[in-house]
């Protein structure tokens, strides 16, 4: 290991940048790990999969896209980039307003438990595996992620709490996904969230009035890893053609609508968060929901009717069950289950009805190769 490294934002090795992580671990807090430990349906998760199946996948078919893609990240263009300077402006946390500092430290811990998901599960593919293009690749990946975890962590230091990411490792719940379920769930991940922070950068460029926290200045370089890292599984889901096409497009649209309906619901969670950006949640949803199924028309064969006339009023209903199950949950007593089952049922029959709104269907593009157009 180069010690030189002082900073997650100049480690070349994903191995480097978590050690300086974990030197850092002291400062953390433990309220802002106990809030990434939990495990919902609307928080981040980790994954295991089988390292097996992953390891034997043969790029050949996608061969000069492959090359290409991975020079890009070898050249590694945001080296050094995530960490402070002289852009980054003083935050008066202790003058925020107390319901804005809540959501935004909850965004910024689901942001940096996010992160830190795909860092642990792209490096454990990189230890597992033998297959130097599979390897090579999740090497990289993992280095960004390490990161950006690290850059988000930096700035919860800031308000007196960060993650413990060392213990997240050891002790939060993995979950296990078949490879073709970490591809469809991760290339969304990736894409939607090139999609979110493109959105609100290009937003607070143009009202910077708005942008009351340094850390939105680097959305752009940011969202441009997330865009190469969803341009990897979508050569990964082309080497196997099974995974696109048949009963296999019920699954895709499943995650579509999972992966939709649950940015919904969480955004709608943080009123004060986007006010203070100046941005309306459904207006953002739709254009993230618009920008995402642009893009995922480079591999998937369908996209969500997000025009349906049941879409939205589907998307609200789920939203209102999941905050009455919220309110259920802290009654308790019969009344407080009876009521949570009541808002569970209702939830899953709104996400049925979206579920179930028919999918706009397109042909494939012979290129599967993109590059970040927004």
């Amino acid at each position: 290991m180069n010690i030189a490294v002082k900073h997650s934002a100049d480690a070349t090795t994903v191995e480097e940048g978590l050690a300086i992580q974990e030197a850092n671990a002291k400062f953390d807090s433990k309220a802002a790990t106990e809030l990434a430990m939990q495990n919902t349906l609307l928080t981040p998760r980790f994954y295991t999969t089988d390292f097996d199946e992953l390891d034997a996948v043969d790029v050949s078919s996608v061969r000069e896209d492959w090359d290409k893609l991975i020079d890009q990240m070898e050249a590694d263009p945001n080296k050094g980039h995530f960490k402070k300077n002289e852009d980054w402006d003083h935050v008066d946390w202790d003058g925020m307003e107390p319901k804005l500092k809540k959501e935004f430290i909850d965004f910024l811990v689901s942001s940096c438990t996010a992160e830190f998901s795909g860092c642990v599960l792209y490096k454990e593919m990189k230890r597992r595996g033998n297959n130097k293009d599979i390897t090579q690749l999740f090497q990289l990946m993992a280095r960004d992620e390490a990161r950006h975890a690290g850059f988000i962590n930096d700035a919860l230091r800031e308000a007196g709490v960060a993650v413990n990411l060392g213990f997240l490792t050891q002790q939060k719940k993995y979950t296990y996904f078949r490879p073709k379920f970490i591809y469809y769930a991760t290339y969304l991940s990736e894409k939607i969230g090139y999609a979110r922070y493109i959105t609100i950068f290009r937003h607070l460029e143009a009202h910077p009035e708005h942008r009351f926290h340094p850390i939105f200045k680097w959305f752009q370089e940011w969202c441009n890893d997330e865009f190469s890292h969803g341009e990897a599984f979508a050569l990964l889901m082309k080497t196997d053609p099974k995974l696109t096409s048949g009963k296999n497009v019920l699954w895709i649209k499943f995650f579509l609508t999972a992966v939709y309906a649950t940015m919904y619901v969480r955004d709608h969670q943080r009123p004060a968060f986007h006010n203070a950006l100046g941005v309306d949640p459904d207006w953002y949803a739709h254009e993230v929901f618009t920008k995402t199924s642009d893009i995922s028309k480079q591999i998937f064969p369908i996209t969500l009717d997000i025009e349906h006339p049941r879409w939205q009023t589907g998307l609200v209903k789920l939203q209102k069950a999941n905050a009455d199950l919220a309110v259920a949950r802290t009654q308790g007593g019969l009344s407080g289950r009876l009521r949570s089952l009541g808002a569970q049922m209702r939830a899953a029959a709104a996400f049925v009805g979206l579920y179930t709104i028919p999918a706009k269907k397109h042909a494939l593009p012979a290129s599967t190769r993109m590059e970040p157009a927004y």
